[in-house]
């Protein structure tokens, strides 16, 4: 009997070639990375020319004549390349504080293997300044062919790693982390952490009585040792000092009457592919020198793709963000529409995990200020955007009555007379993102 088959199979997979790995990767970075990059890839790549045009620096003057308030990073500017390449002497590097500096240092110490290794730094990037991380970017690992394994097991891994909390999905998760570092937890705080966070920030202790069999003393005792976690634990990383300047990606600008999206492309170099070696190319009868000179101008054009590429992707999204959010940069209303990365893939019929890299360390310019593309991309809480709702709850309570602290029903029914129609658990979800405790908890803070 034969051990040997043959079979015919029709399968489709997807193989991350160099070109895909370079497009994916230039999408991503922003303006002075781009900037960095080219530079870099001109040294090493012959065929590359770059030059200064002097078309593209009429043109910005030009842009800056209709809109005062442009400030691109081009020489003269506020950014200034050279002034940043390198820390000042007795400066701290705050790109090494960062917390995906900090995560990936933790990571290199752990010993994983390479695969693993890989994916949990790459993962890392994604981990916003609050310390978590986007369910969204999880799922783009599907495009990647990525084993839904691996998947679990670097973010097991991230999610074990300082600080606590860290690389959570949401609040629950990333609160529950926090008590599992912690010693005689009581099962059941852990259980009302992962449950009951909204009846716990309501005060309604008889649902937590009737489904886990505690006490009102134990609840109490839950809401205390909840109360001291950290709901950022990414916040330690944040400073407000010294002040970072930024270049623009992208501007919103009133022309000709109408709002447009602009790039910022004028501080890029002109690259384009040398006429000398391509004319070499097609003249030469060395081998070697064919060879060479065929791999280089492969190269060439692929990046130059990989450029057009990462305009294009960007003009798109940039020009969703202004249709979206055309009242905000009217000026007629401070408040954003419900926007997410995935609603605007759909819209562009592009992958998610597209959009994110296309919007992430972007930066947009507009006569409000300069803001992170992110910022315009909100979960929609009821009818408003989540931002919106946050900085609301936030006044609200800023401007309470200490001896007396608003409810979370109060707060739901003061939003709605301001047209902010949100149920009373996205409130007490909220309030408790802000870090700011029930109002019972307020009132007994209050009395000290």
């Amino acid at each position: 009997m034969s051990l040997v088959t043959l079979k015919t199979e029709l399968r489709q997979e997807l193989r991350l070639t160099p070109q895909l790995l370079q497009s994916m990767e230039i999408l991503q970075m922003n303006s002075q990375e781009l900037l960095e990059y080219l530079q870099k890839a001109a040294e090493e790549n012959p065929v590359l020319e770059q030059e200064e045009s002097a078309a593209l620096s009429a043109a910005y003057a030009e842009l800056r004549q209709r809109a005062s308030w442009i400030d691109g990073g081009i020489p003269g500017a506020t950014f200034s390349h050279e002034a940043t390449e390198y820390p000042e002497a007795g400066q701290v590097d705050r790109e090494a504080e960062s917390l995906t500096a900090f995560l990936c240092d933790q990571l290199e110490r752990l010993r994983l293997d390479k695969p693993l290794l890989a994916l949990c730094k790459y993962l890392a990037q994604f981990v916003d300044e609050d310390g978590y991380l986007a369910q969204e970017d999880l799922d783009s690992l599907s495009e990647l062919k990525i084993p839904s394994a691996l998947t679990q097991q670097a973010l097991t891994t991230l999610q074990s790693l300082e600080p606590a909390g860290v690389a959570a999905r949401d609040l629950s998760e990333c609160l529950t982390l926090q008590l599992k570092r912690q010693t005689d937890v009581p099962p059941y705080v852990l259980d009302i952490a992962r449950h009951h966070l909204t009846d716990l920030s309501r005060g309604h202790y008889g649902p937590i009585v009737k489904a886990l069999g505690v006490t009102p003393a134990q609840i109490q005792d839950a809401e205390r040792r909840i109360a001291a976690l950290d709901p950022r634990p990414g916040g330690i990383f944040q400073s407000a000092e010294p002040v970072v300047y930024v270049r623009p990606d992208v501007f919103v600008v009133e022309l000709d009457g109408a709002l447009q999206v602009v790039l910022n492309e004028y501080y890029l170099p002109r690259i384009s592919v040398s006429s000398y070696y391509a004319t070499l190319l097609k003249t030469s009868d060395d081998p070697d020198t064919h060879t060479y000179l065929t791999q280089k101008m492969q190269q060439a054009k692929s990046l130059l793709n990989s450029l057009e590429r990462r305009g294009s992707t960007l003009q798109r999204c940039a020009q969703a963000v202004l249709d979206t959010q055309r009242p905000f940069f009217e000026g007629v209303s401070r408040e954003l529409s419900p926007m997410t990365l995935t609603t605007l893939a759909e819209v562009l019929e592009l992958h998610p995990s597209t959009v994110s890299r296309a919007m992430r360390d972007k930066y947009l310019q507009c006569r409000q200020g300069t803001f992170p593309m992110r910022f315009f991309f909100s979960r929609p809480v009821g009818n408003s955007a989540r931002q919106t709702v946050q900085q609301r709850i936030k006044t609200l309570i800023g401007q309470e009555d200490p001896t007396h602290p608003l409810s979370d029903q109060t707060l739901c029914d003061l939003l709605a007379k301001d047209g902010i129609t949100v149920s009373r658990r996205a409130v007490a979800t909220y309030r408790m993102v802000l870090g700011v405790g029930s109002s019972t908890v307020r009132e007994q803070k209050s009395a000290f």
